[in-house]
Order: C-alpha cells, then structure tokens, then sequence
C-alpha cells in the first residue's frame, strides 16, 4: 500500500483523503436515510389512529416521542390543529422545506469529491508527465528506469481519481433520488394526515 502511495505522487494523499471522506459519508447517509428511520410507519398508524379518534395531545405526545423527519412535519401541523386547512397545509410544507437539508446533509460533499477526484487524477498525470519529460530532457531517452517513474505517477493517480469518483458519483445519485423519494412519500403522508384532522 505504501508503494502503491509512493508511486502515485503527491496526488495520491488528497484522493485518499476524499477517499476517506466518500467512504464516511456513504456509510453515514446509508444508515441515515433508511426508509423504515425516516417514515416510521408504526408509528404513523398509531398517530393516525390517534387522530381519527380526535386524541390531539397525545398523537403530539408520540410525535415527540419518537422524533424523525416525517413525525417533526406532522407535530408542526398537529400543534396548529385549530387552524384552516389552508394555514396548517402551509405549515406543512413549511416544516417540510425544513426537512430537505436534513436529508440532503452531506450530499453537496459527495458532489463535490466525485468532481475533484476526477480532477486531482489529471492534475497527477499532469504531473507525472511532467517529471516523465524532465527526465528525458537531463538523462535523454536511453534511461527506461527513470521514464518509468513519471509515467507510472501519471497512471496510478489517473486510476486513483476515477477508482474514487465513480462510485461516488454513483452513490451521490442514488442518494439524491431516494431524498425526492421520501419527500414525495413524506408530502402524501402529510396531505393524508391533514385530511384526517381537518375532515368535516
């Protein structure tokens, strides 16, 4: 692995830095946005049986109980109850607009370090280049040995660059969809809660 940073240059410790970073956000996005941790659907059931049963206090109670994107826009609309329909639907999406960085937290990074990574790898074949010609310019074409380390330099930065960016950017794409996902499921929810606590 030491040989593996050597070779690559310079370059080589901030792809590893993105690559850390990359990893750790991954990991905590993947726990983070669960569909299951985000909805809570048990305890959406409970709260909404909780309403048809007119029980305000204590579906706000279970809200708080079990805070989660989903039950914090609902305790929003439920603690305005006596309002119209209208005014608690636009407590709702203002609870939501609230939401989305909470769920998108991080992703900007991931964004980022799938650009750079790209980036550094060329700046490092750039560079290996460049010592690749400085060598040939002081020792001339006759040094194989010393050609090698330039271009070798290039090639494992380059790789390093898209080893990491590829599937960040995977990943980066999958987590922006399931964020329009759940805030879509999270609206329908809503909007069926709103029924239920407005219902004539």
């Amino acid at each position: 692995m030491l040989e593996f940073i050597i070779k690559g240059g310079p370059v080589i410790v901030p792809l590893l830095l993105c690559s850390v970073i990359s990893l750790s956000i991954i990991v905590e996005r993947c726990l983070s946005l669960r569909r299951t941790r985000i909805l809570r659907y048990d305890v959406l059931q409970r709260i909404e049986e909780l309403l048809r049963d007119r029980k305000i206090p204590e579906a706000s109670t279970l809200c708080k109980r079990y805070p989660s994107s989903m039950t914090r826009i609902l305790l929003a609309a439920i603690l305005n109850h006596d309002k119209s329909r209208q005014e608690i639907k636009e407590i709702i999406e203002d609870a939501g607009r609230q939401e989305v960085p909470v769920l998108e937290r991080y992703l900007t990074i991931l964004g980022t370090i799938a650009s750079i990574s790209v980036l550094l790898g060329l700046l490092g074949t750039v560079t290996g280049m460049i010592r690749t010609f400085n060598a040939i310019a002081a020792l001339g074409y006759g040094h194989p040995e010393a050609l090698a380390g330039g271009i070798s330099e290039a090639l494992v930065a380059t790789a390093t660059g898209l080893a990491i960016a590829i599937p960040t950017l995977i990943m980066y794409n999958f987590f922006t969809s399931k964020v329009d996902s759940l805030v879509i499921e999270m609206e329908k929810n809503s909007l069926r809660m709103l029924s239920i606590l407005k219902r004539d």
